[in-house]
């Protein structure tokens, strides 16, 4: 099955090499994957992965290795943000 997953910021350098642009690459993953092995599998830092949502929807740290990716899902990532 086909996902996109999106990388923001710092966690851009993590795409595979196949990326369609700076922040999102296509990638064929087996039935079943779930968010927390494309975390694993890519060596994201768990720490780093801060905001995640499939489709646009939030999914909690907590049911990430639940929760397992559809066919066409949009998984996008986003490190924690520090300001002043």
């Amino acid at each position: 099955m086909q996902v996109t997953l999106k990388l923001f910021a710092s966690l851009a350098s993590y795409l595979p090499s196949n990326k369609k642009n700076a922040i999102e690459a296509d990638l064929e993953v087996p039935e079943g994957s779930t968010i927390g092995d494309m975390i694993r599998l890519h060596n994201i830092p768990s720490q780093s992965a801060h905001l995640v949502m499939v489709n646009g929807v939030y999914v909690k740290p907590d049911q990430r290795d639940q929760y397992v990716l559809q066919d066409k899902d949009a998984l996008a990532i986003c490190p924690p943000v520090a300001g002043g």
